[in-house]
């Protein structure tokens, strides 16, 4: 089960700050970026250097650092 400022993985709570991959809900709080921002974001850059995704099924993933790294080189969105 996961929660606003974690998620639980083997029974031991994991602070959202602190995880590799984030789901799409996890990103919104964490970046404070809307949703649709964030899935354009993922489908404009799912072919570019920029890929901060990986897909698990129909269920998109986004590496926390590639994404935030990303962010730092922006300048809008």
């Amino acid at each position: 089960m996961i929660n606003a400022i974690g998620g639980n993985v083997k029974g031991k709570l994991v602070p959202i700050w602190e995880k590799y991959m984030l789901t799409i809900d996890e990103a919104v709080q964490y970046f404070g970026i809307g949703e649709k921002k964030i899935r354009m974001l993922i489908s404009e850059n799912a072919d570019s250097d920029y890929c901060f995704t990986v897909q698990v099924g129909n269920k998109s993933l986004i590496n926390r650092r590639k994404f935030e790294e990303f962010l730092n080189q922006t300048t809008a969105l």
